[in-house]
């Protein structure tokens, strides 16, 4: 398609801000400024209706078009699909589904051990975005506590600076206090515990000579709710647009040991890292740990198909599956598009992208340089308090002062924001996330970032610190 015309464009713009509700954003900006329309995309940059091509920090925004944009293989797998057989309620299957499900559990030895044979268990559990995904483990959990109890155990705990989706109960489950606000009254049932970000470690620790006191509050927390009323702990493998949280090493392993001893579920979201984001195909691989559910959405289709999977282990699904269940034992839930096929088929292409490219090497490799290239401006500007991440997953979180760790204004990481955009890089910050700690510049380019794609990315915020000084 060929750029409008400055009348076109002035058009579509136009009708645009008189019909279009955009997602977190302010309306009153379009007062004065035009809203941001993509018109195209190809790789790493995106083109908007005037015709200012963008390199793409953010893969889509929100961390989702993994492989790239105007990849033909995908959109050609889902328009065959499509024209095929477009879709029919997921209490029949298809052939996509079947397919992809069988794809995505070999990839997740840890959910599917196998039943001696050589055959994988494990289920996965179709729905259309991730905080459906969310809404289906909770409902799981909390049916659990009945086939297995008197319905006590339905309690769920979430960490702080953690975020689980948008709708009322995955919102009961953020950590995210703005996120949350005027929103309530929320759910019962959920609780939290503290956060794992070591340069904000809410106990007052430093690492190497703390105790992991982040992990073992999860047992504060059990005991505190009842270890007889909590059902399951909801984590990201990385806290993701709490400010980009990885935890460390001994962190999972702990956590994991707590949840066996008081017989807690542990249910891992990979909306935002799974399919490659980190450098393996999820996020939780890097650690010592064996979730019981995860679930995932974004990268999944890399933003070509709405898809997204709740993943559970055969030990979980066979609860739902007892001869003597009755009635009401099995799981009594669907997901509208849980039935489309368009979104498997665009999942087995992407994932076949991400093998034959060899994209999770890159993810690490480019990953690397990214660090290294964003610790360069740690040692330059003492506005950069800390740098953080894993694989093409990075923060870098804005102070006043490095010893008091004040954290910059909301308005200073816009402005920076803002500068790269302007420069044609369009980069993520914590947004309307914290009362105080909307200061984190977040990056999650896609995985088939080159070398000179990062330089060209940590260029641009290079050149916006040194425009903007404090």
């Amino acid at each position: 398609m060929s750029t409008p015309t400055s009348s076109q464009a002035a058009d579509i713009i136009s009708t645009d801000r008189d019909h279009v509700w955009h997602h977190l954003t302010p309306h009153s900006n379009f007062k004065d400024s035009d809203p941001l329309i993509i018109q195209r995309g190809v790789g790493m940059r995106v083109t908007d209706i005037k015709g200012k091509e963008y390199l793409d920090a953010t893969s889509g925004g929100v961390w989702s078009v993994n492989v790239g944009y105007g990849r033909e293989t995908i959109a050609n797998a889902v328009r065959d699909q499509l024209i095929e057989m477009c879709y029919f309620a997921n209490s029949a299957g298809s052939i996509p589904g079947a397919q992809f499900a069988e794809k995505l559990l070999q990839k997740m030895p840890e959910m599917n051990a196998g039943d001696g044979k050589g055959v994988r268990k494990g289920k996965v559990y179709y729905s259309n975005s991730g905080s459906e995904a969310n809404e289906k483990v909770y409902k799981m959990v909390r049916q659990l506590a009945h086939i297995n109890g008197d319905g006590s155990r339905h309690k769920i705990i979430f960490r702080d600076r953690d975020y689980h989706g948008s709708t009322i109960g995955a919102l009961s489950s953020t950590g995210q206090i703005q996120r949350k606000e005027q929103y309530g009254p929320f759910a019962p049932g959920f609780s939290s515990f503290s956060h794992c970000c070591c340069y904000r470690c809410p106990f007052g620790k430093t690492y190497g000579s703390c105790n992991i006191e982040c992990a073992k509050d999860l047992e504060t927390a059990i005991l505190r709710e009842g270890p007889e009323q909590v059902g399951a702990v909801v984590l990201e493998p990385v806290t993701a647009g709490g400010g980009v949280i990885p935890p460390v090493a001994e962190y999972f392993p702990i956590i994991q040991e707590i949840c066996k001893k008081y017989d807690v579920l542990l249910h891992i979201d990979e909306v935002v890292c799974g399919l490659g984001r980190t450098g393996k195909w999820f996020g939780y691989q890097h650690f010592d740990v064996r979730p019981d559910m995860v679930t995932m959405a974004k990268g999944l289709a890399s933003g070509y198909a709405a898809i997204s999977c709740t993943v559970t282990t055969d030990k979980v699904f066979q609860q739902f599956a007892a001869e003597d269940g009755g009635p009401m034992g099995y799981f009594r839930d669907i997901s509208t598009f849980g039935g489309c096929t368009a979104g498997p088929a665009a999942g087995i292409a992407n994932m076949q992208i991400i093998e034959e490219e060899n994209l999770l090497d890159n993810v690490v490799q480019m990953g690397n340089h990214l660090n290294s290239r964003l610790l360069e401006l740690k040692e330059r500007y003492p506005v950069v308090g800390d740098v953080r991440g894993k694989g093409l997953f990075a923060g870098a979180e804005l102070v006043v002062d490095r010893d008091s760790k004040q954290p910059v204004a909301e308005t200073y990481a816009a402005k920076i924001v803002a500068h790269c955009m302007q420069a044609g890089v369009l980069i993520g910050r914590t947004n309307r996330s914290f009362h105080e700690f909307n200061n984190t510049l977040c990056l999650s380019p896609a995985l088939i970032a080159s070398r000179r794609d990062i330089d060209d990315i940590v260029d641009a915020i290079d050149n916006a610190l040194a425009a903007n000084p404090l």
